[in-house]
């Protein structure tokens, strides 16, 4: 299975201006710049999705840790907290923090610690964010 996203930029880094779009059509041309990345005009940002990824990838593989344990959440809400800190002339996402609250009748905390500890190392983003990333660059 391969799911895409695809960008596209105009201009300089601080001044252009870009759209996201995925093949889902959730996105579709979604706003992304300088200013809703480092301030706070409406639209996206990579952070933002990466950290919406995250909280989604995380609280789904619980969920399916829950079941395999026989055990039926009434709710799992998380927030990922993606953090983008200078890194010598650049940025970088230094990591992606994890809050979770949990409601699961009949689970007791040394379980559910095993369950969400598990879901975190073995969710497909969380694999990512610790993963090589390959490039295929065409200059045309």
């Amino acid at each position: 299975m391969i799911r895409k996203a695809h960008a596209v930029w105009r201009g300089t880094g601080r001044d252009g201006n870009g759209e996201l779009t995925t093949d889902s059509g959730v996105l579709s041309e979604t706003p992304y710049s300088y200013k809703t990345r480092f301030e706070s005009e409406r639209g996206t940002n990579p952070e933002e999705l990466i950290a919406a990824a995250h909280a989604g990838c995380f609280t789904m593989a619980l969920a399916f840790q829950l079941q395999a344990a026989g055990f039926t959440p009434t709710e799992l809400s998380t927030e990922a907290a993606v953090s983008l800190d200078p890194d010598g002339q650049g940025f970088k996402i230094s990591k992606s923090a994890l809050t979770l609250r949990a409601q699961v009748p009949g689970l007791d905390q040394a379980k559910f610690d095993e369950l969400a500890r598990n879901a975190e190392q073995n969710c497909p983003v969380s694999k990512l964010l610790k993963a090589g990333i390959t490039l295929d660059a065409t200059l045309g």
